[in-house]
């Protein structure tokens, strides 16, 4: 687990360039154009002696294992991370609470993947604070809707591991139309290996073969990605 030490100095968010403040930021680009680090830092609204707020929300997150631990934590949980008191915990759950009431009253709302950026921002809060590599599929309806995201596998990809054949048996088990594959690298860097992209064409092979449109092959970094489709790895 990340080192949770305050350093004894970094940048306020009054020192920071407009354009890389959270709640500017938010005005100028749109919420949805923000990091998850960006709007918890909003929530947060302050960090703690030499620390900004962002600094302390990154390292919230780390702390949980991303959104998903940070949703499960009890507010007792929440206080025990140096910077967060009573206050900014309770203010953490309730913003969390009205994500979860919203996501319950839409219940039958799927998200709709169009770009290899929609991909990423469904997965990125979840798994990009993972300690190994996971691969998940993004089961794809016929026009692009979400039928689910299922974990295939736990582990570095390796070819002589990984049974390419066996990844598919959920899409045919789902009657997905298309997949996008995606995966996580715990080091944070976003940069596909030999070894990545070697599965992506082994992948997209099988693919052709059970009709079934392999649309991308996404790599998950902190805060960044990278679509293995628009560099041209792995695909014809």
């Amino acid at each position: 687990m990340e080192d949770e030490r305050v350093p004894q100095y970094t940048p306020m968010i009054r020192d920071l360039a407009v354009s890389d403040r959270p709640r500017e930021r938010l005005v100028q680009v749109g919420e949805r154009s923000l990091s998850v680090t960006e709007l918890l830092a909003i929530v947060m609204r302050t960090g703690v002696g030499g620390e900004n707020v962002l600094r302390l929300a990154e390292r919230t997150l780390a702390h949980f294992g991303g959104l998903p631990g940070l949703a499960r934590a009890s507010i007792a949980e929440l206080t025990e991370v140096k910077g967060i008191g009573q206050a900014k915990a309770v203010e953490i759950k309730a913003s969390l609470e009205l994500g979860r009431r919203l996501i319950s009253s839409t219940p039958t709302e799927r998200p709709k993947v169009s770009s290899p950026a929609d991909a990423a921002n469904l997965l990125m809060t979840e798994m990009e604070f993972l300690e190994q590599e996971h691969l998940r599929l993004v089961l794809l309806d016929t026009r692009n809707h979400v039928l689910s995201i299922p974990t295939i596998y736990i582990g570095s990809l390796n070819t002589s591991v990984l049974r390419v054949g066996e990844l598919f048996r959920a899409a045919i088990k789902e009657n997905a139309a298309a997949i996008i594959i995606a995966h996580n690298h715990p080091s944070g860097d976003p940069a596909p290996s030999p070894e990545d992209i070697s599965v992506t064409g082994q992948i997209v092979k099988a693919g052709k073969l059970l009709d079934i449109d392999v649309l991308d092959h996404v790599i998950i970094g902190r805060q960044r990605f990278v679509s293995l489709k628009e560099r041209g790895l792995g695909f014809d």
